[in-house]
């Protein structure tokens, strides 16, 4: 039975914010809760949600600062000679634009940190594609994408877990399949090669002169949504990653070009070095762990409001300048606590891997590595990486060595799911792009499911050609 109610969950989860009948911030909350008291459960309803948010706090401060850190940067000025050094390489093309989104992307991603990867990724990109009327769900798309290939290095975090829970090397995993990974990211950059003829079809190719002098974007703006297996044109409100409606100012939507205006009142050229190297000391600390995430974004965000804008007023109108994204993304955490607060406090979670660990055939044994690599792509969907590396993974890696199958063949499989993984409703990150983004979170997943569901098996693919799955 809760086996049947955990698939009933997130199946009505992902149907209603795709349909979008609920926001995600409101299904996150309310489904569960509604599953918890059919399970029976009710009354332990408040210590899941509670444990949920407890295991989810770090994240959220982390988010809550890193948002403000990177949004003082692109107020200064930090990244505009990226956007401006991107557009002209670009020569304002769409499709040089996209493939540009995700080599940034998987550029980035080598700290390590999705949302860290997501926020540099949007500052630097969003004005372009909205100057030029480009589809942002095809930016979160290939964002995401990107970054889920990337995120099996192994100080991403699928990679050790799969170590710490078959207590094998990380490198032993991660090395050989560099080569697979490497087509994988090649599929990304195909896919936005394809993606962005399709805009370069729709819009046609603008001179720098034309993209840097075009109208700016008002909050009517007729935005592509490439979704559903086909292209529609619609009206967007800018909604944010919150599944709102909400109405964006025409002041707000000037914001979105900062990146491009020469003027604003925030820059600070001549802390331009001090910036950029407190980012890249911010970013090497990360990597190198030198302190909890959180807390070195909070010490980031404290001295980048200090030194650019030493008067408290400013400090002050930076802070609420932001406050909208912080408020987005930072509720969209505590409300996923909910969900898998719930999922895993019920028992839905395991129940749900036991029965389809248990709904293999027997005669698959022998192909256990192919089995996991199948199963690793829905299952990092609906599972945390957490649950799945833990819960799943060594139960189908002892599956396999009873049929002979090496542990490391098994955990080099478990990391096929990643690209699809990285868009999970359960991935705290993904909340950062589509905030950031102003894209709907059920826009992004109608989009986005079929073509990381597409890399991951081309990954799986080359990992069975070169032999190493």
């Amino acid at each position: 039975m809760l086996t049947i109610l955990g698939f009933a969950m997130i199946a009505t989860f992902l149907v209603l914010i795709m349909m979008k009948k609920m926001s995600p911030i409101a299904a996150l909350v309310l489904i569960p809760a509604l599953f918890c008291v059919a399970v029976g459960k009710g009354a332990k309803l408040g210590d899941y949600v509670i444990e949920g948010v407890g295991n989810l706090a770090p994240t959220a401060a982390m988010l809550m600062f890193a948002i403000v850190y990177f949004g003082v940067m692109i107020d200064v000025g930090l990244f505009d000679p990226i956007v401006r050094g991107i557009l002209r390489f670009c020569k304002a093309d769409p499709m040089r634009i996209v493939v540009g989104t995700a080599v940034l992307a998987a550029i980035v991603s080598l700290d390590g940190d999705g949302s860290t990867t997501f926020m540099i990724t949007v500052s630097a990109m969003y004005p372009l594609y909205k100057r030029l009327k480009m589809s942002l769900v095809v930016m979160t798309g290939v964002a995401a994408t990107a970054n889920g290939v990337m995120n099996t290095l192994p100080w991403g975090g699928p990679t050790a877990r799969a170590a710490t829970a078959l207590k094998l090397d990380a490198g032993d995993i991660f090395v050989p399949m560099i080569p697979a990974l490497g087509v994988g990211l090649l599929a990304v950059i195909l896919l936005a090669v394809v993606l962005g003829r399709r805009e370069r079809k729709r819009l046609g190719t603008l001179s720098i002169d034309d993209a840097l002098t075009a109208p700016a974007v008002t909050e009517t703006e007729t935005v592509l949504v490439a979704a559903g297996g086909g292209d529609r044109l619609h009206k967007s409100t800018g909604g944010a990653g919150a599944g709102g409606t909400e109405s964006e100012a025409p002041e707000e939507a000037g914001d979105g070009f900062k990146g491009l205006d020469p003027h604003r009142a925030t820059l600070r050229p001549k802390l331009y070095w001090f910036n950029a190297a407190l980012t890249v000391t911010l970013l090497t600390a990360m990597i190198m762990e030198l302190m909890p995430i959180p807390v070195l974004f909070l010490l980031g965000a404290a001295l980048a409001l200090t030194v650019n804008f030493p008067h408290m007023p400013d400090q002050r109108a930076r802070i609420a300048a932001h406050a909208d994204n912080v408020l987005n993304v930072s509720g969209m955490v505590f409300a996923a606590a909910v969900f898998t607060g719930v999922l895993t406090g019920t028992g839905m979670v395991d129940h749900m891997a036991d029965w389809l660990v248990g709904a293999i055939p027997e005669g698959m044994g022998p192909h256990m590595a192919l089995v996991t690599g199948v199963l690793s792509i829905p299952l990092t969907y609906f599972m945390s990486n957490d649950g799945f590396y833990f819960g799943v993974v060594p139960v189908l890696a002892e599956a396999g060595a009873a049929h002979g199958v090496s542990p490391l063949e098994i955990a080099r499989a478990s990391l096929i799911g990643q690209p699809l993984h990285m868009s999970s409703p359960l991935v705290p990150a993904v909340y950062v792009l589509v905030g950031m983004a102003k894209v709907e979170f059920g826009d992004h997943t109608r989009f986005t499911v079929k073509w990381a569901a597409l890399t991951s098996l081309v990954v799986l693919g080359a990992g069975l050609l070169f032999g190493i799955i």
